[in-house]
């Protein structure tokens, strides 16, 4: 199964958004991410809908965010770009009537919405502003080895 970098990659446009000092265009987040723009200004656009980003055309237009770092959670964006499944992880309906099957099954189930559960509510507990102290902190550490 692919999998979807949807969430990290918005979560990486938004910290640049929020240190760039012009609107970010969607053909520059395209170059950055290796993306089409089209398929940037769709995935922004549920942002948009949100209200975590908003976007100007025209010349020195392009996306900003529309809200603090601090105001927007990690759950924020997940759920903004349409809950993309957590896991990878399925279950096996080869035949459905065998009854270890069925318990294999009803534990995996439990399990999945329990580790679910605790990602939902972590991914709530992060705001981005806490991302973007993590950046800035790494940023000077490497400043201060390089220097």
């Amino acid at each position: 199964m692919r999998q979807d970098s949807r969430l990290s990659r918005m979560l990486h446009v938004l910290l640049h958004m929020e240190e760039a000092k012009e609107p970010l265009t969607s053909e520059a987040i395209a170059r950055m991410f290796n993306m089409n723009p089209v398929v940037v200004r769709r995935t922004l656009g549920d942002l948009r809908r949100e209200g975590y980003v908003a976007s100007a055309r025209g010349h020195g237009g392009g996306w900003t965010l529309a809200r603090p770092l601090s105001d927007i959670s990690l759950l924020d964006v997940y759920r903004a770009l349409g809950t993309p499944q957590l896991f990878a992880l399925g279950l096996a309906n080869d035949t459905p009537a065998c009854l270890v099957e069925q318990a294999v099954n009803a534990t995996l189930r439990d399990s999945l919405r329990q580790a679910e559960d605790a990602l939902l509510a972590r991914l709530g507990a992060v705001k981005l502003s806490e991302i973007a102290t993590s950046f800035k902190a790494r940023a000077a550490q490497h400043e201060h080895l390089d220097g």
